[in-house]
């Protein structure tokens, strides 16, 4: 495995299928040899069988038995010198010289297979190799017959064994020659398939290319079923960097814009001085640094929005910002009760969370009697799953159509509350950041609810 580290997907794939089909090739080619050989011997054997039986029914012929006709198999290799076909009858306890054999043997034994012990289990047929005349390999088959009366008489057959070897070695060659074109056209078939089944990948990293030297701005073409998702993927991603930059743009565009009317305002009184100067510089740097805060913290927001590992706790943000603000408004004597969902996580930055929570307490504080409730929840919306975070009071409420209203960038409803009008506008851009949103409505508690709903999950 080692040696395929940092190679390419083709080439892993090449020599993990090389690898496998020569393992597989090779066994199956010891085991077909191994099953040809078997087959081989068994056929051989059934011929030894066939002429033994043909012996032993001469044997068993009526007539003396030194007049039976022994020898007669049809064969003329047993007639041959040394040919390797030999034929061997005998009684079990008989001398050497009372054997009658073919005349290919020319007076030679052929070797036993068993002892010639009395004992010995006669019906039996054994088969086994052994050394014949001058040293030669032979197949022998050796069967015993009871003759009653006439005695007992072992009859021995024997082949030359090289006629099994030989015809193995046949069966290898042709074997190996068969596997070699098989292995080639498996070879060739791999590649093949490697090339087509990667060519979606090559096309896909083709599109990343034109991507990258600006020929296209998404991944086009048909891909297969599990290569579609990542291309589809990829695009998602290219759409939210764009939606990033053009956020970052906008928020720095807007920066700039406003900036303008103070510098101009700065410029004017600078040339003109008079004793409200000072006054009228300190005003304008407040609204400049002020806007400049603002702006530079939405940029940020939406550089970091949907920033992957970026998760948030939020039981305990609510529960700081209800410790925090339960101070700010302790003369209210205000009961802040926060519940959340145990495990329930905001998926953005902490900072952004507490910002826009802590805009709807602190609205909701300003404007309750005396009680403001906030819960969080996690829901299920087409798949996606939503944090919701409900911000209650009881105070006198919002009209229906005061709710758009209240949500536009500086606007007060109520010139005798403290604040700048930029709240709830900041909770709204913040949760359009996100992929989220903030809804103003009646409160059962009587007062104003708002719910901000923005992408969240349970901790595992």
């Amino acid at each position: 495995m080692r040696l395929l580290a940092g190679r390419s997907i083709a080439v892993r794939l090449a020599a993990s299928s090389l690898f496998w089909s020569s393992l597989i090739l090779l066994i199956a080619g010891l085991i077909l040899s191994a099953l040809y050989r078997q087959a081989t011997e068994r056929a051989f054997d059934e011929r030894l069988l066939v002429y033994a039986n043909d012996l032993a029914a001469d044997l068993v012929s009526p007539g003396d038995q030194d007049q039976r006709g022994l020898g007669s198999l049809g064969d003329p290799r047993f007639d041959l010198p040394l040919s390797g076909w030999y034929w061997q009858v005998g009684r079990l306890d008989a001398k050497p010289r009372d054997i009658r054999g073919s005349r290919s043997l020319l007076g030679n034994p052929l070797p036993m297979l068993a002892d010639s012990s009395p004992d010995r289990r006669f019906g039996d047929i054994r088969k086994d190799y052994a050394a014949g005349p001058e040293g030669r390999f032979l197949r022998v088959l050796e069967r015993d017959i009871d003759l009653g009366e006439d005695g007992r008489f072992v009859v021995r057959i024997a082949g030359p064994a090289d006629e099994i070897s030989e015809a193995q070695r046949r069966f290898i060659a042709a074997l190996v020659v068969t596997f070699l074109l098989l292995g080639a056209a498996l070879g060739l078939s791999t590649l093949f398939q490697i090339r087509f089944g990667l060519k979606p990948l090559l096309d896909l990293r083709a599109a990343v290319g034109s991507i990258r030297r600006g020929q296209s701005e998404r991944i086009r073409g048909d891909y297969p079923s599990d290569i579609a998702p990542l291309a589809e993927e990829l695009n998602l991603l290219l759409e939210a960097n764009r939606e990033i930059l053009e956020r970052a743009r906008t928020q720095v565009g807007n920066l700039a814009h406003a900036l303008k009317t103070p510098l101009s305002v700065i410029i004017n009184e600078a040339t003109d001085p008079t004793p409200e100067f000072t006054a009228r510089v300190r005003e304008q740097a407040a609204i400049m640094r002020e806007q400049m805060d603002y702006y530079l913290n939405r940029a940020r927001a939406a550089a970091l929005a949907g920033t992957l590992g970026a998760v948030t706790e939020v039981g305990p943000v609510l529960e700081a910002l209800a410790r925090t603000f339960g101070k700010i408004y302790r003369d209210k004597q205000l009961a802040l009760d926060v519940s959340a969902v145990e495990g329930l996580r905001f998926r953005g930055e902490r900072q952004d969370l507490e910002e826009m929570a802590g805009n709807l307490v602190d609205n909701a504080c300003k404007w309750a009697d005396s009680r403001v409730e906030v819960r969080a929840e996690l829901d299920t919306e087409n798949g996606r799953s939503i944090l919701r975070i409900s911000v209650e009071d009881d105070g006198p409420g919002l009209p229906a159509e005061a709710r758009v209203e209240a949500m536009k960038r500086g606007r007060r409803l109520d010139e005798t509350k403290p604040g700048s009008g930029l709240g709830l506008s900041i909770v709204s851009e913040l949760a359009g950041i996100y992929g989220g949103k903030l809804e103003l409505g009646p409160s059962r508690l009587g007062g104003a609810r708002a719910e901000l709903e923005v992408a969240g999950d349970l901790s595992t």
